[in-house]
């Protein structure tokens, strides 16, 4: 049995992959044969996400979007569905943090991790939606986040809006089941990735991570993209409302 061919020809936003994890979970999409759109801000380095894509299928393309706005979001989804002409798959990845203590948090820092994380979420999920019930079937998986679960020093906005997605993830996943519409959600520990390089080069702080992994490491990308890969296959067809830890343990202790 060949794991995941179901997956060719497959039509996949990815939002926010063009760095990290998305870039990581759209290039697997890719090499499985799907049809994938990615979003982001920054056009340069979408380019450079989507050409190496397009070594595995050259349908990739991406889409330059603002997860804060809900118009924005909503010309993305219809963008993508116009040029696949279809949707099976949603990958909200997109997401932002603004480490602070809380009592430093400004209206504006709120606002931006809501907005990105929780608000551009749901609305992402709300646009696809409508396409993948009018069609009988689709999957959307949310990219959250362990501290979804536990507390953690300087992140008050961000696990306020991880928790909410996932709370979120289940009322979809109840709401839109009528429709063979399966929600998931993945939830990584510490990724290492360009984007957190700097911030996991603190030694302090490395440390006060890794000492709370059980398996004494880091995450890479590819473990959270397997999760995905899993939640969006055939495999996991019975599987909705759920969140997977990718966490190393963090969360089991």
């Amino acid at each position: 049995m060949t794991y995941f061919s179901e997956l060719k020809d497959q039509k996949v936003i990815v939002t926010g992959g063009s760095k990290g994890i998305g870039r990581d979970i759209a290039l697997a999409f890719a090499r499985l044969g799907a049809k994938v759109a990615i979003t982001g801000r920054e056009e340069t380095a979408l380019q450079t996400a989507v050409e190496e894509m397009r070594q595995y299928q050259p349908d990739s393309f991406y889409i330059i979007a603002d997860m804060q706005k809900v118009e924005s979001i909503s010309n993305m989804i219809e963008e993508a569905a116009a040029c696949m002409n279809g949707l099976d798959v949603l990958i909200n990845n997109a997401g932002i943090n603004i480490p602070k203590p809380a009592l430093e948090v400004t209206e504006d820092d709120w606002d931006r991790i809501l907005d990105t994380n929780l608000k551009g979420t749901f609305f992402c999920a709300q646009r696809a939606g409508k396409h993948m019930i009018a069609q009988g079937r689709g999957k959307i998986i949310n990219i959250v986040s362990q501290m979804a679960f536990v507390g953690y020093k300087n992140r008050t906005a961000y696990c306020s809006s991880k928790g909410g997605a996932v709370q979120l993830t289940k009322a979809l996943s109840v709401e839109w089941a009528p429709y063979n519409i399966k929600v998931n959600a993945v939830a990584p520990t510490f990724i290492e990735t360009e984007l957190t390089r700097t911030m996991l080069q603190d030694q302090e702080f490395f440390n006060d991570v890794i000492q709370r992994i059980p398996l004494g490491k880091l995450a890479q990308p590819s473990d959270v993209t397997g999760a995905v890969l899993f939640l969006a296959s055939d495999l996991a067809n019975f599987i909705t409302g759920e969140t997977i830890k990718v966490d190393g343990g963090w969360t089991a202790i």
